[in-house]
């Protein structure tokens, strides 16, 4: 069932979204060769700790076998999302796609951003740009009276049209009181079909986008491109209000 928020609830997503964006900023200028997710993973605890708030992931449970153990996905290179923290350390040249989600006072908010691990090739480069652009050309298209296809097409044709493919096994999703919500938001589909969108609706808006095949290796919490080759990861969480829409954790 898809939870529509009235104003003053999407005000309180405000808040949780204001939370998250910095604390993705402050681990951004953490990333550097040498520092281990691990240590990622425990500035995000503090940080969202330290700010009143919960981490989402941390002990979620997805039917995995095990529950989450970090507060962030932490997922290098090919590891398209779910990536464990560990004591591994990073290396120059790597890309490192950072998820995190947080609740505060009862509401979430959940975001990602795909990093430069010191220099990388233009190739990674690319590959991280044209991600985060197909985010805000999905984001064009969450308007009153559009359907959910719309924004699903505009990714996939933005990242095919620049010879990129979209994770298909993975999508974004509603988010609210809870972490995960109706509907599922594929960043991929066509134009003109799926629900009509309304005010009131927020959206965790995610492409994952291939370097190489779309296709990948799914086991248990772990989702990695079937070829090795990198994958990046953007996401905020956007509401649909009187004014357009607004991106929560920006």
């Amino acid at each position: 069932m898809i939870r529509l928020k009235s104003p003053f609830e999407i005000d309180c997503m405000r808040k949780s979204g204001e939370i998250l964006r910095d604390c993705l900023l402050f681990l951004e200028e953490r990333v550097k060769a040498g520092v281990s997710t691990k240590k990622l993973d425990e500035f995000a605890y503090e940080y969202i700790k330290g700010h009143g708030a919960e981490p989402s992931f941390l002990g979620f449970d997805a039917g995995m076998g095990v529950p989450f153990p970090g507060t962030i996905c932490a997922s290098v290179d090919s590891v398209v999302v779910h990536g464990f923290p560990s004591e591994r350390k990073l290396k120059e040249g790597e890309i490192l796609s950072i998820d995190c989600g947080l609740v505060f006072k009862g509401w979430q908010a959940d975001a990602a951003r795909t990093i430069a691990v010191g220099e990388i090739s233009k190739e990674k480069r690319d590959l991280v740009d044209v991600t985060r652009q197909s985010f805000f050309e999905g984001v064009k298209n969450f308007k009153e009276g559009n359907r959910l296809g719309d924004i699903s097409s505009a990714i996939q044709l933005y990242c095919e049209s620049r010879g990129y493919s979209i994770v298909r096994t993975m999508t974004g999703h509603g988010i609210g009181r809870e972490m995960h919500e109706d509907p599922s938001v594929p960043n991929f589909g066509r134009a003109g079909h799926g629900i009509r969108l309304e005010r009131g609706l927020v959206l965790a808006i995610e492409p994952m986008v291939n370097m190489g095949t779309w296709k990948t290796h799914d086991e248990g919490w772990l989702c990695e491109t079937l070829d090795k080759k990198p994958s990046a990861h953007y996401e905020n969480t956007v509401a649909l209000t009187e004014n357009g829409a607004e991106i929560l954790t920006l």
